[in-house]
């Protein structure tokens, strides 16, 4: 998971995410370090998505 998002990448990731689901919003993506679970979490009720699915959407992004 900590591979998949950091601090680095964050904001590209949460961009494509809100580009994709309107449900999200800028606010509702704030990266704290060390609670990426909880923001997993976050995606995964939002989304109505497994961790699986999220993961996977996630290195989606990272590969473009």
């Amino acid at each position: 998971m900590s591979e998949l998002i950091t601090k680095e990448n964050w904001q590209e990731l949460k961009a494509k995410l809100i580009e994709d689901y309107a449900i999200l919003t800028e606010q509702g993506l704030q990266y704290e370090e060390g609670k990426e679970e909880k923001l997993l979490g976050m995606l995964q009720q939002k989304l109505g998505k497994t961790k699986a699915e999220i993961m996977s959407i996630l290195r989606e992004y990272t590969q473009r």
